[in-house]
């Protein structure tokens, strides 16, 4: 009897103890394992991202909100990120327009055809941006190939001004940005089960019925991961406005790099720069309600 109580008090410390045990050596290995991952974030993206938020808060030496007043109160910045908005909604819309059709198309074609259309999608990513928009440069200008090709057929009579405008910003920045629409949108097109569209056309629905009711919907997840990614992406771009702007395309990553180039005023470049992470965080929480992150970022 009492050998059983003695047996009955250890049992279970003797058995959970192993497993305690297992447990803490497993998360230590973790942490181990972690540790370079989390030294590189913490070195190139956390360090970085605090000494630029304490350098929008200083103005000539001093603690002070000086640089954010300006933003709020002057003209010239509500004008830069005004055009900024525009500038990025108008691509994120025309991309759509481009991306959608061309992803529909690559997601009901055979295997073979549909990964000639996705690696001619993804064929501009092996080039340099900066290369891009100089070939853009060169065609968009007055007496670049599209206003010789225009001016000979006899559609115009003078060159058009499509660069060192919006216009050959957007035409550049919707060029560049194509890929990370197409890409989300075929990735949740081909999750779409075809039996749907089957049961749809079975019960007397039109090929056109059938998109709008069946398909259309389902591959809303992948718009809007795809408008996030593109709106985004195109808040923080500097070299094809830069390019194709002319300088006269004032972009709020245009603004960053004036402030400090012209004026080397850090504090004002951090100041904006933050009100720009502020902008796409805010972005990120609100579409982060309608869909998983997981989908907008390519982890599902």
């Amino acid at each position: 009897m009492k050998a059983t109580a003695v047996n009955d008090r250890y049992a279970p410390i003797s058995s959970i103890d192993p497993s305690s045990r297992h447990h803490r050596r497993e998360h230590a290995l973790m942490l181990l394992l972690m540790s370079p991952a989390v030294l590189v974030v913490f070195l190139l993206l956390i360090v970085p991202l605090t000494w630029l938020i304490g350098q929008s808060f200083y103005a000539e030496g001093v603690l002070s909100l000086e640089h954010y007043r300006r933003i709020f109160t002057e003209g010239i910045y509500w004008n830069t990120f005004a055009l900024t908005f525009r500038i990025s909604i108008i691509v994120t819309l025309l991309a759509l327009l481009m991306g959608y059709p061309i992803a529909y198309a690559a997601s009901i074609l055979p295997q073979r055809w549909a990964m000639l259309v996705l690696a001619l999608v993804i064929l501009p990513f092996w080039t340099s941006v900066l290369v891009r928009a100089y070939a853009w440069l060169i065609l968009l200008q007055r007496s670049g190939v599209i206003n010789k090709t225009l001016l000979g057929t006899g559609v115009i009579d003078s060159p058009l001004s499509l660069v060192h405008n919006e216009l050959g910003t957007i035409i550049a920045t919707v060029h560049i940005l194509l890929p990370f629409m197409v890409l989300p949108l075929y990735a949740t097109m081909q999750k779409i089960p075809r039996d749907l569209l089957l049961a749809g056309a079975s019960l007397g629905g039109s090929p056109l019925h059938v998109f709008l009711r069946v398909f259309l919907p389902l591959s809303l997840s992948g718009v809007l991961a795809g408008m996030t990614l593109v709106f985004v992406l195109c808040l923080g771009f500097y070299i094809t406005p830069e390019l194709m702007g002319g300088g006269r395309t004032v972009m709020a990553s245009m603004l960053v790099s004036r402030n400090i180039q012209l004026y080397s005023d850090w504090g004002a470049a951090s100041a904006v720069s933050v009100v720009l992470l502020i902008c796409v965080l805010a972005i990120f929480y609100v579409v982060s309600r309608l869909i998983s992150l997981e989908k907008i970022l390519g982890v599902k």
